[in-house]
């Protein structure tokens, strides 16, 4: 299911990088460096932390050598942001393919130490056309994958496909934004390096109860859907 679904873990910036090394990329050109260095940065330490000095810091090279990479570090933060979105794209693409439901929480942690949703979690709760177009992203991505499942046979279809998109998205992203209290409530880090459920259990386990049982009994949801429709212009 897409059960993915900045709490301002506002750290204060490090002094100190610490090493790159990324398994985001294996082209590993100066341009991808710089962009996982960058990645690396607003994960570890918030999005306070964004600088050409800082980034460049981080990947041990010159902060001209930023710009001559990528001309403006707005363009530096949409490469990111891309980046970032394809490689949950790809990742929830291969969990899809092999019929496992598509639990983003999940695929956001695997192999890449957390990086991916510290990052989204550090910046999400920024309003900015950059973080607009990141989520209008998921969300195209979300319908795709309801689609799927619906074909599939694994979930139920809808008659409101792009609003029950946009519901589960912006559900699992603010989990992570609420990542702290997440983790002080339930005792799951939902950005801890990892594979599987098995370290945010506590909150995959509720999470599937209601997908699965749904919340409102059948009378309630009956005379709520009656009143709805009652309303619907």
């Amino acid at each position: 299911m897409y059960s993915i679904s900045n709490v301002s873990s506002a750290r204060p910036p490090r002094t100190t990088a610490r090493p790159v090394e990324h398994p985001f990329t294996d082209d590993r050109t100066g341009r991808a460096r710089i962009r996982d260095a960058a990645i690396q940065l607003v994960a570890d330490s918030g999005p306070s932390a964004w600088s050409a000095r800082g980034v460049a810091r981080a990947a041990g090279v010159s902060p001209g050598l930023v710009i001559h990479h990528y001309g403006s570090m707005d363009a530096l933060r949409a490469a990111c942001d891309e980046h970032v979105v394809a490689r949950i794209r790809e990742k929830a693409e291969a969990a899809s393919a092999t019929g496992a439901p598509v639990d983003v929480l999940s695929v956001l942690r695997e192999d890449d130490g957390g990086l991916l949703a510290g990052y989204l979690a550090a910046v999400l709760a920024e309003s900015s056309p950059a973080v607009a177009r990141l989520v209008d992203d998921l969300v195209a991505d979300a319908e795709r994958y309801l689609l799927h499942g619906a074909a599939s046979g694994r979930l139920r279809p809808t008659d409101d496909l792009r609003g029950r998109a946009v519901v589960l998205t912006l559900w699992s992203l603010g989990a992570l934004v609420m990542k702290e209290h997440v983790k002080r409530l339930l005792g799951a880090d939902l950005t801890a390096a990892g594979t599987g459920t098995e370290a945010i259990a506590a909150y995959v386990r509720p999470v599937s109860d209601i997908y699965a049982h749904g919340l409102f009994s059948e009378a309630f949801a009956s005379t709520t859907r009656a009143v709805l429709e009652e309303e619907s212009p």
